[in-house]
């Protein structure tokens, strides 16, 4: 029997072996495991085409809506097979995306925009309320600029309002694609420091997927990379961040010393 302390140590989300495709033909993830602990940051770290938006969209369940499956293995969510449940289930349960793109209902002001993340939960008005003030607390910003339309924001502006919105549903897992895409470097710092916040201070959990690794190993407690559909490697942040081999051959930063690299490294840097 599983005893309320060990329970509470397991991980919050856990992939096991995962393999995907696209039109049953097309093998975009060969095998992924890795795991999130409850309030921990790990970033998930590749280049382009490594497959690391179809395994955010394989933990909450959206492959199916792009004629994607899981073909091996599973996700679970807080010990549930993602599966097995519906995406608006799984939002409902705590396990939350923001896609990458910074998708914003255009014509509807930022606060408009922030309430729609409410809508999912029934919560009632002065719920939502106090959940909006929250969010204006942490994004300033949006307060300022709550009556305008959303799609004449900039773009750290919209992208603030996604994650906004995705908070207003009360998140235990925030699941972020690509935040940083398209966005000047001080707007990305900005976004990592409240991401960091909300972590510490409300204890959310976050898996990050990002192309930018120097900016993603910063604000992550770990990492694991992802290269051709597979993860090759994990360990602790600072590990990653401190190890001229691995920012050469995985994270495409700085001049590779082969004879640095671990003999056979291909799955853990710890």
């Amino acid at each position: 029997m599983t005893s309320p302390t060990s329970a509470l140590d397991a991980p919050l989300l856990i992939l096991d072996e995962v393999e995907a495709t696209y039109n049953h033909a097309i093998v975009a993830l060969r095998g992924v495991s890795l795991s999130v602990r409850r309030g921990e940051i790990r970033a998930l770290l590749g280049a382009n085409g490594a497959g690391k938006t179809t395994t955010l969209k394989a933990v909450s369940h959206l492959l199916p809506a792009e004629r994607g499956q899981i073909t091996r293995g599973h996700v679970r969510f807080d010990g549930e097979i993602v599966e097995q449940t519906s995406p608006a289930d799984l939002v409902r349960r705590g396990l939350v995306q923001v896609l990458e793109g910074r998708h914003c209902f255009r014509s509807l002001t930022v606060e408009e925009n922030l309430l729609t993340g409410a809508l999912g939960r029934s919560s009632s008005r002065a719920e939502a309320q106090a959940d909006l003030e929250k969010v204006y607390a942490f994004f300033p910003r949006l307060k300022e600029k709550r009556r305008a339309s959303a799609g004449l924001t900039s773009g750290g502006e919209q992208q603030m309002t996604a994650i906004g919105r995705a908070l207003m549903a009360r998140p235990r897992l925030l699941v972020l694609d690509e935040p940083s895409m398209g966005l000047a470097p001080l707007v990305v710092e900005s976004i990592f420091q409240t991401l960091k916040k909300l972590n510490e201070n409300e204890g959310l959990t976050i898996l990050v997927a990002e192309q930018n690794s120097t900016v993603a190993l910063r604000y992550a407690d770990g990492a694991t990379v992802l290269e051709n559909g597979r993860a090759v490697l994990e360990g602790p942040a600072a590990e990653l961040r401190a190890r001229e081999d691995i920012k050469a051959f995985y994270l495409g930063l700085g001049t590779p010393h082969r004879e640095g690299l671990p003999a056979g490294s291909s799955r853990s840097a710890a």
